[in-house]
């Protein structure tokens, strides 16, 4: 059954039922109906919103398709409604996440600005390395790739998947490269609890 066979079935039931006419079996193949209508809408609506983005449709001009009067809310809708990637139970949760991840990578990105010349020189280092492996080549590679990006914060995933690759050979480098990751990590969790703070104060 399509959707317009859906919404015929449905239409038809509460028209029946108003009148007193419709049976037990009517009104629960257009309950059934309904809810599998309901569930694929839901399915569709953010689905939509993510194609729109994708085509450069701003948040405020979504706003008033989503039947709110801001960007903001905008964006919280399609929050509550997007699938978790990470385990969060509400839309709550998820909007939760979304800004501690976009508070972390600000916090990340603003400290690798700050830093920039320190993780290039660090990253020079590391495509220069000498005796790596094969899949160490193929990760300095990404460094060397990384360093053509203007935001020194490109440099900080592929930097930590070398870490491994020099700890045999390049002991100095691969603890450079540690206490790198470790230092963003530090500066995205501090991020992320003093949003915290802030919201819950």
């Amino acid at each position: 059954m399509d959707e317009a066979d859906v919404v015929a079935l449905v239409g038809q039931a509460v028209t029946d039922a108003r009148a007193g006419a419709a049976d037990g079996e009517q009104l629960l193949a257009a309950l059934s109906a309904l809810h599998a209508l309901r569930a694929s809408l839901a399915e569709w609506e953010p689905e939509l919103i993510t194609a729109a983005r994708v085509a450069g449709v701003s948040w405020a001009a979504l706003a008033p398709s989503l039947g709110v009067t801001s960007r903001q809310a905008a964006e919280r809708r399609y929050l509550r409604l997007q699938p978790s990637a990470t385990g969060e139970e509400t839309g709550e949760g998820r909007i939760d996440a979304q800004r501690d991840r976009r508070a972390g990578d600000r916090a990340v990105s603003e400290w690798a600005r700050r830093n920039a010349a320190v993780l290039r020189q660090l990253a020079a280092h590391v495509t220069a390395a000498e005796g790596m492996s094969a899949a160490g080549r193929r990760a300095a590679a990404g460094v060397a790739r990384a360093l053509a990006a203007d935001d020194a914060s490109a440099l900080l995933e592929p930097l930590a998947a070398t870490r491994r690759h020099l700890v045999a050979g390049h002991a100095d480098l691969a603890g450079r490269v540690g206490d790198v990751d470790a230092e963003s990590g530090r500066v995205r969790d501090e991020a992320i609890s003093d949003r915290r703070r802030r919201t819950n104060s």
